[in-house]
């Protein structure tokens, strides 16, 4: 004798509890380190990390676990792209009542007859509303920081000599991509975010207010701390973001005021560049930045994420 029933009975439990182990699941840690000449991922749970193996973002457990003392935090991930997003809070486009887009366009001109080259420099500034959007940041603006401005917690962030009046910090939260995204919605972008860790956007203003493109103002040696843990399985839109300057808090805001969320953020870049496994993507920076130096110590802390702490020394010069 069969009871339909029962059947219905059984699967409605066992979706109920499912739902339940879902809505339960804590947030996962995740970091890359060193120990002797072995770099691998690993999951961080209280002091100790599990090391993992297999592909980015589809790890499985070792058995191999160590204290975090044992081990050298690297950075996050060995990225194919890093973004960044520009003008991406309101507090930063509207600070001090009024905002300043300084824009600069080159004209290069060459004459066939005496085969010289001369260029025509012309730079404009507009002054934005306070509070409002300008119509340049309605979308979102991503560029490009390189590779090799990626560097860890509790390393030093290296100021050239001839910027180092006027280098900034810019506390960030970074995207981290966990799977490959082409043409992604913004309803499934979150799918292809393995999570975020913390980030500084280091510039220099100088380069970035006169160079034409900001190849060196947002991407020199050193200019972009990030670390020091992933941490996947929180609300990536409505966290804390802070940075201390010398112990002094100097930027303070939620993420939920980005003016573009993660989501559209990610299908927006996915639409002209695959993001592959491990890409970073630098979110903005609220409020505020000013001139670091020297000697000082930055902190930029996300929440639910943890610290990253870097020391600012002056580069060293060529012999």
């Amino acid at each position: 004798m069969r009871y339909p029933f029962l059947s219905l009975t059984l699967a409605l439990t066992f979706t109920v509890i499912f739902v339940v182990e879902l809505a339960s699941a804590a947030p996962t840690k995740y970091a890359r380190f060193q120990i002797g000449e072995k770099i691998a991922f690993g999951i961080v749970e209280g002091q100790q990390i599990q090391e993992l193996k297999g592909n980015f973002g589809a790890w499985q457990r070792t058995g191999r676990t160590y204290t975090l003392e044992q081990v050298t935090l690297l950075v996050p991930t060995e990225p194919r792209h890093v973004f960044a997003m520009a003008g991406n809070y309101r507090s930063h486009i509207s600070t001090s009542g009024k905002t300043t887009t300084i824009t600069t366009t080159t004209k290069v001109l060459f004459d066939h007859q005496t085969n010289s080259v001369t260029t025509n420099t012309q730079t404009s500034e507009t002054q934005n509303i306070p509070g409002a959007v300008p119509k340049k940041f309605q979308i979102p603006q991503p560029f490009l920081k390189t590779f090799s401005c990626l560097t860890a917690h509790e390393t030093d962030i290296q100021i050239p000599d001839v910027a180092q009046s006027i280098v900034h910090y810019e506390a960030e939260m970074v995207v981290v991509i966990g799977r490959e995204a082409k043409n992604v919605s913004q309803d499934t972008a979150l799918n292809y975010v393995l999570g975020v860790t913390c980030g500084n956007d280091v510039s220099a203003r100088d380069f970035q207010k006169n160079d034409v493109q900001w190849w060196r103002a947002k991407g020199s040696d050193t200019f972009g701390p990030c670390g020091p843990y992933i941490v996947a399985g929180i609300d990536y839109d409505n966290l804390r973001l802070q940075l201390r300057h010398n112990g002094e808090v100097v930027q303070d805001e939620m993420t939920s005021e980005l003016v573009h969320d993660v989501a559209t953020t990610v299908s927006f870049i996915s639409q002209h560049v695959t993001l592959y496994p491990g890409d970073l993507i630098f979110t903005g920076t609220p409020g505020e930045t000013s001139t670091i130096k020297p000697g000082d110590i930055v902190e930029v802390e996300l929440e639910g994420v943890g610290v990253l702490r870097n020391r600012v020394v002056a580069k060293k010069k060529n012999l």
